[in-house]
């Protein structure tokens, strides 16, 4: 399992056995998870010196994977309000976005934006999919609960500039839709088509929009 460049809260990076947590992180079943969004970073560990180790029971310490902070990054990738609060960075028409679905009603989607175009923002933008913006075809045949659900984390790309509080996001496109989901459960489910995640341990199925994977 390859690490990804940049991870969102909640995201699994890889096993407990492979590397040791650090900051940014935390652990669950033997995974490590990523606790913020950020770029994800490994270094190697120096092992701990002991008058009672001795080459036979010496360990190689594990390399430290971590999720760096925002005022940790030196490549300027996160997104948001500067540090000095003269000037914010926002979305645009035709930018790539990730997001978390928050709230579905009958014609939309609510969405966090998190990640622009591969950059991390220091706080997210709120955004809206909307029925018509879902698929791009059978349009007067969506239902939204059959699409998404709380918490599932999206890509899609800015359509509009929306009103003064939402950007208008579209899923319309193969590429587009969810990447993540987990299930009633709570366990993360993965693609069998596309438009259903299967949950590994129930073998049950959910519908979603889902994205054709890279």
């Amino acid at each position: 399992m390859a690490l990804p460049s940049i991870a969102l809260p909640g995201q699994l990076l890889g096993p407990a056995n492979k590397y040791a947590p650090g900051p940014g992180t935390h652990i669950h079943n033997a995974q490590i998870h990523a606790s913020i969004a950020g770029p994800v970073a490994t270094s190697p560990q120096t092992a701990p010196k002991s008058s009672t180790t001795t080459p036979n029971s010496a360990t190689k310490p594990l390399p430290l994977l971590s999720v760096r902070r925002k005022e940790d990054a030196q490549d300027g990738s996160i997104l948001g309000t500067s540090s000095s609060g003269n000037s914010t960075i926002l979305p645009e028409v035709d930018s790539i976005v990730l997001a978390r679905i928050t709230r579905l009603g009958p014609r939309f989607a609510s969405l966090e934006i998190l990640i622009i175009n591969n950059a991390v923002c220091s706080a997210p933008f709120s955004g809206l999919i909307r029925r018509e913006d879902i698929r791009a075809t059978e349009k007067d045949k969506i239902r939204v609960e059959d699409c998404f659900r709380v918490g599932d984390l999206v890509r899609g790309v800015v359509i509009s500039l929306g009103d003064q509080s939402n950007y208008y996001v579209s899923t319309a496109r193969n590429e587009y839709g969810v990447v993540m989901a987990t299930s009633r459960e709570g366990r993360p489910m993965f693609p069998v088509s596309w438009k259903e995640f299967r949950d590994p341990v129930t073998g049950r199925g959910e519908g979603r929009k889902v994205a054709k994977p890279f």
